[in-house]
């Protein structure tokens, strides 16, 4: 009994000590340097900050009713005010302050006047606003934390932008920057992603426009103490994530340090978007799983020292008519990674069983992953709890 205490007593110091290094490095935590030398091996106190915001991501999911049948589908299950509670987040020092929506700016085809009412489902939840409140947390932190995270896809017509994968000019206050491909060309992100964040109705204000409202506010509320902001996502809420990031650096003057934490993402830009995220001082950790054929997606050609052979740039089952499209075009459409990548593989675990595309790249996984991942050498630590609920598996197959 004796021992047990002391291990208990031991881990409390241990956790007391990260909560001193954090409050004193908490920027380089948040990637003010890229967060070299901590990623490989691993810096406990930068993984239970991952896991920390994972929690956020995960939260997204679990407060979005899935359910078409349900008066309420699309929507988000939870009052404001114990939106983190019931997502199984209790604790955290955060609070929800603004609920975010995603219109879908797809033409809708004439058929769907006859399919049912949640095919066409326009407008849904796709995130939330958190700002931490307490002040034992911020002390923790050193700053107060602004946190927006977004979910994965889960409608249908989210699946139809999702598939959009051409590339689109992003509005540009600066023309000529250095970033610029050689034939002139500026920033580009995927066209489906782009009209996910900027599409709005009469009725319902764009994504973009509830991100810049809701910044703008507490931006003026908190703008004069330490203060980060986070946006954190899986799926297409990392690609939300690292869009979101950008708009706020650019169209902010005063932005405090953003950094993207992103699980299981797609591709969303070219090499001028990834120069001017770099340029602005957005930071970005993407975390991939090498199991994960979305990470490896919408870039059907991409830089990446990864591939060798030519026929890895292809992912199969993608019709001609887009390999042709993206091969005749120019370097200006070639997609570019963006900010640091910590590598994971499902092949590590001892836990994760098989590798069928949902298990790869659900949430649940990456988190079991990153909290098992010592270092490139020695892969998997024995100490990693088993994530993995049964439960997870058969719900997760929906949300990709």
């Amino acid at each position: 009994m004796e021992e047990n205490n002391h291990h208990h007593h031991h881990h409390r110091n241990e956790q007391n000590n990260g909560a001193k290094l954090i409050r004193k490095k908490w920027q380089e935590y948040q990637g003010v340097r890229n967060w070299d030398g901590l990623l490989d091996p691993l810096d406990d106190n930068l993984r239970r900050e991952i896991l920390r915001y994972g929690g956020f991501a995960d939260a997204a999911y679990k407060s979005f009713d899935f359910d078409p049948s349900s008066p309420s589908y699309a929507t988000c299950k939870f009052p404001k005010r114990s939106f983190l509670e019931n997502s199984g987040l209790p604790g955290t020092g955060y609070r929800v302050t603004r609920n975010l929506r995603a219109t879908s700016g797809i033409k809708l085809p004439r058929w769907l006047d006859r399919a049912p009412s949640w095919v066409a489902t326009r407008s849904s939840w796709i995130g939330y606003v958190a700002v931490c409140q307490d002040k034992e947390e911020i002390a923790r932190l050193g700053r107060r934390d602004v946190v927006i995270s977004f979910r994965g896809t889960a409608t249908c017509l989210e699946w139809l932008e999702n598939l959009r994968a051409t590339l689109s000019h992003l509005p540009c206050q600066t023309s000529g920057s250095d970033c610029d491909g050689p034939d002139g060309c500026g920033p580009m992100v995927e066209s489906g992603f782009l009209s996910l964040y900027t599409s709005g109705t009469d009725l319902n204000p764009s994504l973009q426009q509830m991100v810049r409202n809701e910044i703008g506010r507490l931006l003026q509320s908190y703008g004069d103490e330490p203060l980060s902001l986070t946006i954190t996502g899986h799926s297409l809420g990392a690609a939300l994530a690292t869009l979101a990031a950008y708009d706020i650096k650019t169209h902010f003057n005063r932005a405090p340090l953003v950094t993207v934490i992103s699980f299981g993402g797609p591709r969303v830009g070219n090499r001028s978007f990834r120069c001017r995220l770099e340029k602005q001082g957005t930071k970005v950790l993407r975390i991939v799983n090498s199991d994960d054929v979305i990470t490896k997606v919408p870039g059907f050609v991409f830089e990446d020292c990864h591939a060798s052979r030519p026929d890895e740039f292809h992912v199969a089952g993608l019709p001609s008519w887009i390999r042709r499209q993206v091969e005749d075009s120019s370097p200006s459409w070639v997609y570019a990674e963006v900010g640091r990548e910590l590598r994971l593989s499902s092949r590590d675990s001892p836990y994760v069983n098989g590798f069928n595309f949902a298990t790869c790249h659900d949430l649940k996984t990456y988190l079991h992953l990153i909290d098992g991942f010592v270092s490139s050498k020695c892969p998997f630590r024995a100490t990693a709890s088993k994530m993995l609920g049964k439960h997870a598996r058969s719900e997760n197959l929906a949300r990709v």
